[in-house]
């Protein structure tokens, strides 16, 4: 096969951090380092230019969303369509649904490029509105009325979708979504998050109590992700389990303030946010992962943590109960339950040991993996194209 030229459109981008941006780092790294090249439009300003280090990062001014400055929506992204014509792409792979992602499918249509996208985040969802939308109450309601119109809109407009999981698959399916599904897990960075990783120093630090066990979160702090189970949960358990968050975003001094108020400040640690070359010893340094996020569309973290062979405790919903088996990897609890989240904390703790499967689970999903997945989707879309237009 031929080197590809592949252009990513996306909404999010460097120096945000979520699993959109992840996928779209480690996905490209790893076709570059296979001879293909990799162009992102995206919007941003000046910092996403700096940050990212890639001529082919062509970033189109945005303005910033006032509950969540990290992200940017763009003014004009129909002027990237005039770059596109001179890199002449094979083809165009659509990352989210906003102003850029529109771009991407118009310019796609217009100029006949194979097309495909990706479904990552489950942005209709009430609780993401509330946290996100506009504060007046008319626009807000037309979100909650009008978001899974607009996406079976959306991602009805491309033959072809990319989820990564089973269970996002049937979701959109449910919700009228007509178009071929595939399921691509985004890849998993093996060089970070790996057996090898030690945590011993860092676990030192963060608690020094010889019989202190140590419960891990990692991700955004944002009130869809329900750290509230966690610290609730928090209060049943004996004094011994310590919890260490990692992480950024707007709620963070909300949870905070929980936290402080439920008289825990000397069992948690606020660790504020880590970069992915480091934050493979925060979850070699733990004794388990707890993820009680109920809108996680694969659950990204909980494979990291895998990969440094941790055992994950998670919220039964989604994508999460497609990769947490339990008694190999981990234990599912009952959704937004903070007693059902402390018994299966305790369970797993008292039992560590016994979840081996953590590793081989997260070896399935390695980025090498599930590019291979990815370019059988491209030359899949790219051959129907080909044969559509002759």
């Amino acid at each position: 096969m031929k080197p590809l030229t592949i252009v990513f459109y996306t909404d999010s981008y460097i120096p945000a951090v979520d699993g959109v941006v992840t996928s779209i780092v480690n996905f490209s790294a790893e076709l570059e380092r296979r001879g293909h090249k990799v162009y992102i439009f995206t919007s941003g300003d000046a910092v996403t230019k700096l940050k990212s280090r890639n001529k082919n990062v062509i970033v189109i001014k945005g303005i910033k969303f006032r509950n969540y400055p990290q992200y940017n929506l763009a003014l004009f992204p129909f002027f990237s369509s005039l770059k596109l014509y001179k890199i002449n792409p094979d083809i165009i792979h659509v990352q989210t649904p906003f102003t850029m992602g529109i771009s991407g499918l118009a310019s796609a249509k217009l100029s006949r490029i194979p097309v495909v996208s990706s479904f990552h985040t489950l942005f209709m969802d009430k609780s993401i509105l509330k946290e996100y939308a506009p504060k007046n109450k008319y626009i807000k309601n037309l979100f909650f009325k009008y978001s899974w119109k607009y996406t079976r809109f959306f991602y009805n407009s491309t033959s072809n979708i990319i989820v990564p999981s089973d269970s996002i698959r049937k979701l959109l399916q449910k919700h009228g979504i007509r178009s071929e599904i595939h399921i691509v897990p985004n890849g998993l960075n093996q060089n970070y998050f790996n057996a090898n990783v030690n945590g011993a120093a860092l676990r030192q630090k963060l608690f020094k109590g010889k019989h202190d066990k140590i419960v891990l979160y990692a991700g955004r702090l944002s009130r869809e992700k329900k750290l509230e189970v966690l610290i609730k949960a928090a209060k049943v358990l004996d004094t011994n389990i310590k919890f260490v968050i990692v992480g950024d975003g707007p709620a963070g001094e909300y949870y905070k303030e929980i936290v402080k108020r439920s008289g825990l400040q000397d069992r948690f640690k606020f660790i504020g946010f880590v970069t992915h070359r480091h934050l493979g010893r925060y979850y070699a340094a733990c004794d388990l992962f707890c993820i009680p996020s109920t809108f996680e569309t694969q659950g990204l973290v909980a494979l990291e943590a895998m990969a440094c062979g941790k055992p994950v405790v998670g919220a039964s919903r989604l994508a999460l109960k497609d990769i947490i088996k339990k008694g190999k990897n981990g234990e599912l609890f009952t959704p937004n339950d903070y007693k059902s989240c402390a018994r299966k904390i305790r369970k797993v703790l008292n039992n560590t040991k016994h979840y081996k499967y953590s590793i081989e689970t997260a070896r399935n999903y390695s980025v090498e993996k599930m590019t291979d997945k990815l370019i059988s989707v491209y030359k899949k879309v790219i051959a129907s194209n080909n044969k559509l237009n002759n």
